[in-house]
Order: C-alpha cells, then sequence, then structure tokens
C-alpha cells in the first residue's frame, strides 16, 4: 500500500490578501482553507500575519477556518500624517516552512513574492515544490523559472470567493 503524501501551505496572507483585492474581490478564508484541503491534500495551512491588538476575532476565526496563525510583530511607521502599519512575515515563513521540513513530502507556497526565490528553488531542488499558489495576475519574474508549479488563484476565484452576502 503506498503512503498518502503529506502536503503543508505556507501562505503569505499579506500577498494573498491584497493580491485578490487588487483583482477587485474578497477571499473567502474559510472556503480557501477548505480548497487546499480538497484540491490539493493540505493536512496543515501555517498563515503568515502581522498581529494588530484588536483584531483577535479575525485571528479566532482564520484558526477556526483550519489555519495555524503565526504572528509576526508589527511596527507603526509614520509617513508625514499617515500611519502605516508594517509586518513584513517573509522571514518566518522561509523559516517555518524548514522547521516543518521533515514533516512534509511536498509544500505549497501562496504567494508571488520574488523574496520566496531561494526557498521556492530549494524545494524545487529537493523535489518538495507542490505548488506556488500566485495570489495575483502579476508575480515575480523569479518566479517565472518555476511555470510549471505556478497555479493563479483566479483559476479557482469562484470557490473560494467571499459571497457578499455572506456575513462574517
Amino acid at each position: 500500500m503506498r503512503k498518502k503524501k503529506r502536503v503543508f501551505a505556507f501562505i503569505d496572507s499579506q500577498n494573498l490578501n491584497l493580491g485578490v483585492r487588487s483583482q477587485g474581490w474578497v477571499l473567502d478564508f474559510e472556503r480557501f482553507y477548505k480548497f487546499l484541503r480538497d484540491k490539493y491534500k493540505v493536512k496543515e495551512a501555517f498563515l503568515f500575519i502581522g498581529y494588530l491588538e484588536g483584531n483577535e476575532g479575525l485571528y479566532t476565526y482564520l484558526q477556526k477556518s483550519g489555519y495555524i496563525c503565526v504572528f509576526k510583530p508589527t511596527l507603526k511607521i509614520k509617513k508625514g500624517k499617515k500611519v502605516m502599519v508594517k509586518g513584513n512575515v517573509d522571514a518566518e515563513l522561509v523559516l517555518h516552512t524548514m522547521i516543518e521540513y521533515k514533516k512534509y513530502d511536498k509544500a505549497i507556497i501562496v504567494s508571488g513574492d520574488g523574496d520566496f526565490h531561494c526557498l521556492v528553488e530549494y524545494l524545487e531542488k529537493k523535489g518538495k515544490l507542490g505548488k506556488i499558489i500566485a495570489p495575483s495576475k502579476k508575480y515575480s519574474s523569479l518566479l517565472r523559472k518555476f511555470g510549471a508549479h505556478i497555479v493563479k488563484i483566479e483559476l479557482f476565484k469562484k470557490k473560494v470567493r467571499l459571497d457578499p452576502k455572506r456575513k462574517k
């Protein structure tokens, strides 16, 4: 009997959220988790997200939806009169992908960010790269050479889009 492959997903939440919004729609994170589980047989889905006080309801929703949330402390940066919140999760995503390395057979990376080029290249070399789910039509040219692994999220938009009538 053949052993089932263990598939883990590593998700850059900011890249995912901004990517789908740039296309004029909103992701239903609960439906996206179910999609990953059903389509790609994902056993663990790590969602990397900046932590903001006051968003505890969102974090609870994400965890109840099935995600393992990995929080990054955020910084408030003042630019003129605007205050921007910065919580880059790239290092955490790479680190956790490697911490979990022996526990999965294939990794799905959800991001179109070229900062993950070295991680994607390493996973491919080791035979552990499953898919790269690109959250927007545009993704880094550094990832183009992995085209056989890239799937654009718009292909399954109907399955993972937030129904505007459904309240969260």
